[in-house]
């Protein structure tokens, strides 16, 4: 019990660790403890689900479950799950100074603080990481090897029936290479034996590309380690697609924190890791391939069954009581994806400069929104086609810059009311798109839609003259009616019996 809380965390980020994110959250009331959690009859997948239908994503905390049942046996936890929950959290952690639970608000501030991140020349800041100085790192509290390695010590989540097994889907994958340096990836990775897991590492991804090189090397394996309860700002760089091939997530992460990420080496190879993770996990991923998955996507559907690499486990240490984190992927949000966010706004704004600000929706993977200010024919259709030549998006809807990008109602009673299917459409059939996307029939090859949600002009076939929205009216003929609101707010509301 002593061990799941701190106390006094700093009253923003960034985090050294997972632990003093967590606290931080549980002192704004943002985590709920559970007691006990039946997994092997799926409980804590179906709680999430309900509470997410109770609640909304946003408003929902997040998870310590206390012991947990899994494979006939109750073990200790504690089990964390969904601690990225909402924009809220994103501010937490990325260092915003005014945290508040307006969700917009904290999109905002978070994308304002990390674009303050990167230079003119789209360059993000960076600083390199350094070796861990102190006597014994964090990570190393419990060192096992030999007979006393055994993933099945720890609780891990097989989320769904459907799951070919329990998943450890919460790591961040250190590899090196000679010459591209060290590359920092999330890939789910598949319980398999007691000193065996899968790695999923997809075609095109950096984790795969350096076991290609590995291969092309006459290598048969290729050392590599999950580090497991990364500070959240190391695990959100590794979770995007910020550093290209050959660069250094860490030192991206470094760059945002103001300060290195201290790194200690593994016990078996020369690989460097976190010091502050809850568990490293080291071995060797072999150049040989075997069945892997299913598995429940981030789409929310069930991936198939395919062959990739797996990886022999050599040694796991770890922190004493290891506090275990639990993605359930598909349902509740995995990560804050803000700085390949923010990369994909400053990469628009260089070619848009009449764009206002974009917003991709966590809850609804493939459709992303942005604002312009329109001034001329053809805008809104030409905008949604850079935009969607530039992301993964599969669906690019385009509004007015007095639509609030990250308010979906203000977004689809813009589509409702200012949209009209032709002429103010445009589809791509055959384009690039993410490959695990469940409606598609050839991996990686999807058509795309523009939907240009701005008012139509007369020559786009618009009408001759938009009638004004009831609300613009309202501000413009009684301008003090909100203010009078907003004073006497919470005396509306002192009478109220819920």
């Amino acid at each position: 019990e002593e061990n799941l809380f701190m106390g006094n965390a700093k009253k923003t980020g960034p985090y050294d660790s997972m632990r003093e994110y967590i606290t931080a959250l549980e002192e704004r009331g943002k985590v709920l403890r559970i007691k006990e959690i039946d997994q092997d009859r799926y409980e804590g997948t179906a709680f999430v689900y309900r509470m997410i239908e109770k609640m909304g994503a946003d408003r929902c905390p997040a998870l310590i479950f206390e012991k947990v049942k899994i494979n006939g046996k109750w073990m200790d936890g504690p089990v964390i799950a969904n601690h990225f929950c909402g924009w809220e959290t994103a501010a937490l952690l990325f260092g915003v100074e005014d945290v508040t639970d307006d969700s917009g608000a904290m999109y905002r501030a978070v994308m304002n603080k990390l674009t303050s991140f990167v230079d003119d020349n789209g360059k993000w800041k960076k600083i390199k990481p350094v070796e861990y100085k102190g006597e014994k790192a964090p990570c190393k509290e419990v060192v096992l090897k030999g007979d006393d390695v055994d993933i099945y010590k720890f609780p891990w989540f097989k989320n769904n029936p459907g799951d070919a097994a329990q998943y450890i889907n919460t790591g961040a994958v250190f590899m090196e290479d000679p010459e591209l340096g060290r590359n920092v990836g999330t890939y789910r990775v598949q319980v398999k034996g007691k000193n065996k897991v899968g790695m999923n590492t997809e075609p095109g991804q950096h984790g795969w590309h350096f076991v290609m090189r590995a291969v092309r090397r006459g290598k048969k394996s290729i050392p590599a380690a999950i580090a497991l309860g990364v500070d959240p700002v190391v695990y959100s760089m590794a979770s995007t697609k910020v550093a290209d091939l050959g660069e250094d997530e860490l030192e991206y992460a470094g760059g945002i924190k103001g300060k290195p990420v201290e790194l200690v080496k593994c016990e078996t190879s020369d690989i460097m890791v976190p010091a502050e993770a809850e568990m490293i996990i080291e071995g060797d991923v072999i150049a040989e391939m075997e069945e892997e998955g299913p598995y429940g996507e981030m789409y929310g559907y069930m991936g198939k069954k395919h062959e990739n690499y797996y990886m022999i486990v050599k040694a796991i240490t770890h922190k004493k009581n290891p506090w275990i984190f639990n993605n359930f992927t598909g349902v509740t949000y995995t990560t804050h994806m803000l700085p390949w966010q923010v990369g994909n706004y400053l990469k628009l704004k260089k070619v848009l400069p009449y764009m206002v600000d974009f917003y991709s929706p966590m809850e609804a993977i493939g459709i992303s929104i942005m604002s312009i200010q329109k001034r001329f024919p053809g805008m809104g259709i030409s905008a949604g086609q850079v935009a969607l030549g530039l992301t993964t998006s599969k669906i690019m809807i385009v509004v007015d810059d007095d639509v609030d990008v990250t308010n979906i109602s203000d977004v689809l009673h813009a589509v409702a009311t200012r949209w009209q299917p032709y002429p103010a459409s445009l589809i791509i059939p055959q384009t690039f798109n993410m490959g695990i996307d469940p409606s598609i029939k050839q991996r990686g090859i999807s058509s795309k839609i523009v939907i240009d949600a701005t008012k139509q002009l007369p020559i786009e076939g618009g009408p001759a003259e938009w009638p004004l929205v009831s609300k613009v009216q309202l501000e413009k003929m009684a301008p003090e009616s909100f203010k009078l609101v907003d004073e006497k707010w919470d005396e509306y509301w002192k009478e109220w019996k819920k």
